[in-house]
């Protein structure tokens, strides 16, 4: 009985081992293994982002300058124009007659000139006979000078007149795009006056963006940079509130002389490139300056960092193997896929890089470092 008895409790035992072995082996194979990174640190040149409007480097009003009906608009609106294609045709009957009696009256001083120089010559010669008098002699100079400044005066209301005539023809004053027309074929346009907008052009291949900055200290930071690195400004990322098709960046151009005392800002310009015509006058956009440099910026892959109703955060992995829910502060993106950490985390850290849907606080994995 004994006996039976010692191999019922060694049997009890044998069994209640290889179960803990079965759940042992089990726990171990249900730890997740679980790509992760290192926090690394490195030198990282920080931008302050400003917004800005986007404007053409030239947008000038189409104007008639005479006074007639509109018989031709030869674009259609929006259209690219090149420098000196007819934009608009104005009447211009009255014009071309103006230019017609100009014209006459040239002709008409002209010839009166040519007489009264004649007979200048010839009073001249009679004089050494004797047979006029000087006072006859300076009354035909007289004629001369009269004749010639009536020349003058023909010539420049010639001039007029064929100015007038061409303002009867507008053209494009530089390569652009041409907004819709303010007048219809067929309406009286009464510029003789005052001038009347007829559209606008806008040389848009090239933008300019018009922002402004009130941080002084930025602002030196940015001028001492400027001096420095002049180049550091060549390309910088332009964000803009609706996404386009291409990725743009802008040059600065222009800084202000001075500060602006009603609004304590300064005014600073970038050109952009508009080889494909997306950039209109009037978009909103912000762009990315150089103010500074961070020798040991804490970097995280962005696809890392997921956010909640408190914010930002990443999955820490620690000494433990235990997955640790960490809000983290970002700072703009670095490259392509970096981000930069202003708190929360330390330089080599392990985080979740992958499977974030899977981990959850407290639980505990099996990292594999993969950066």
């Amino acid at each position: 009985m004994k006996q039976k008895v010692f191999y019922i409790i060694l049997l009890a035992a044998v069994v209640a081992v290889q179960s803990c072995h079965k759940s042992e082996r089990r726990e171990q194979t249900e730890v997740p293994e679980i790509d992760v990174a290192l926090v690394r640190a490195d030198s990282v040149v920080i931008h302050s982002t400003y917004p800005g409007t986007l404007v053409a480097t030239q947008e000038v009003d189409l104007v008639g300058r005479v006074d007639g009906y509109l018989l031709a608009k030869d674009y259609k609106p929006g259209d690219f124009v090149h420098e000196g294609d007819i934009l608009f045709r104005i009447e211009d009957r009255n014009y071309r007659d103006a230019v017609q009696q100009a014209e006459a009256q040239l002709s008409t001083a002209q010839a009166t000139y040519n007489y009264a120089s004649s007979r200048y010559d010839a009073m001249k010669r009679a004089l050494e006979s004797d047979a006029v008098s000087k006072m006859e002699v300076e009354q035909a100079k007289s004629a001369v000078e009269e004749a010639a400044a009536a020349i003058k005066t023909a010539e420049a209301t010639l001039q007029t007149a064929r100015t007038q005539l061409s303002y009867c023809t507008v053209r494009a004053p530089f390569d652009g795009h041409v907004t819709l027309a303010s007048y219809d074929v067929g309406a009286f346009v009464a510029g003789e006056a005052s001038p009347v907008a007829l559209a606008k052009i806008y040389h848009d291949n090239v933008m300019y963006l018009d922002f402004s900055i009130e941080d002084a200290a930025a602002l030196a930071n940015i001028k001492a940079r400027v001096a420095d690195s002049p180049h550091l400004y060549d390309s910088m990322k332009v964000v803009f509130s609706e996404p386009l098709l291409h990725d743009y960046t802008a040059r600065l151009d222009y800084m202000a002389p001075r500060i602006n005392t009603s609004t304590g800002t300064m005014q600073l310009q970038a050109e952009i490139a508009n080889p494909y015509g997306e950039l209109r006058s009037g978009m909103y956009a912000t762009i990315e300056l150089p103010s500074a440099a961070d020798p040991h910026a804490l970097l995280v892959k962005d696809a890392a960092i997921a956010s909640d109703q408190l914010g930002d955060y990443i999955y820490v992995v620690n000494d433990s193997n235990k997955v640790v829910y960490t809000p983290v502060k970002t700072g703009e993106t670095v490259g392509d896929t970096l981000r930069l950490i202003t708190s929360g985390v330390h330089e080599g850290e392990k985080y979740v890089t992958k499977a974030l849907l899977k981990v959850r606080d407290g639980m505990t994995v099996k990292p594999l470092i993969n950066n």
